[in-house]
């Protein structure tokens, strides 16, 4: 079988499209890169919708915290303690638990058992915690002189924000955002081995990368494959994000305004 029909019969099976049968037998280095980078597209699912929705409710929960009003304000700390205080991956476990025993009592929540909804919102609700501990602290570091100019000009309420303290805000947690949007991408490759099942072998990437790795007993092709998708998204997500970071920054002399910068978290 050549390397293009390789890629044809497999290049989307992780999403149902394709042959249905795993090879067994004289594994090939185009299968793998070929099914292991089919695999990446869930990865990929998983990362940007949870980025996208956990965006809005992370500036929502560091408004909350930054709050007078307590009952804003406790809700808001109690969500960020309890989301970066335990591991994501008991976070996954008890996830699916729970919707699995909804799933017997109400069958609304049928969906919410299959890794494309379930996992998606327990990532969502992980990336917010951080990202609103981030922005929170961004918050907190925009200049006061910047809200007495905004005052001096006759701003207040949502116009001070949308105007004022929300830029600054992005602005100085944009650098930290980025590498949370990093690890929420390498986070991805926890979710088919944390309880919510692979459908019809419509795994992720480390769902096949360990696939190869069993069938061969050699680790060292499959996970160097995964890892160079995964440095590849890397490079992807550090090249957008830095262009939101210059757009942020325009009104900035060019020697002053602050560089993404990959800070690898060594412990989540």
């Amino acid at each position: 079988m050549s390397c293009i029909q390789t890629i044809s019969d497999y290049g989307l099976r992780s999403i149902g499209i394709g042959e249905r049968l795993l090879p067994t037998s004289d594994f090939t280095l185009c299968q793998q890169f070929t099914l292991i980078g089919s695999g990446m597209i869930w990865n990929i699912y998983f990362g940007v919708l949870a980025l996208m929705a956990g965006f809005f409710l992370a500036t929502a929960v560091a408004l909350g915290k930054a709050s007078g009003n307590a009952w804003l304000r406790k809700p808001s700390e109690w969500f960020i303690f309890l989301f970066r205080g335990s591991p994501l991956f008991i976070q996954f476990f008890f996830a699916y638990f729970l919707f699995l025993s909804l799933r017997s009592e109400i069958a609304f929540f049928e969906p919410f058992t299959a890794a494309w909804l379930g996992a998606t919102i327990v990532l969502f609700l992980n990336t917010s915690a951080y990202a609103g501990e981030i922005f929170y602290g961004a918050l907190q570091s925009v200049p006061k002189g910047d809200s007495e100019a905004a005052d001096a000009f006759g701003f207040s309420g949502f116009t001070k924000f949308r105007k004022i303290t929300w830029p600054t805000m992005m602005r100085l947690a944009w650098p930290a955002y980025t590498n949370e949007a990093i690890f929420l991408f390498h986070a991805t490759t926890l979710v088919f081995f944390s309880g919510f099942p692979a459908w019809k072998q419509q795994g992720d990437a480390l769902y096949y990368a360990s696939y190869f790795a069993d069938k061969t007993f050699n680790p060292f092709v499959p996970y160097p494959i995964l890892a160079g998708y995964f440095i590849l998204l890397t490079l992807v997500v550090i090249g957008l994000f830095s262009l939101i970071n210059r757009r942020l920054n325009r009104h900035l002399p060019q020697f002053s305004r602050s560089k993404i910068r990959y800070r690898p978290k060594l412990f989540r």
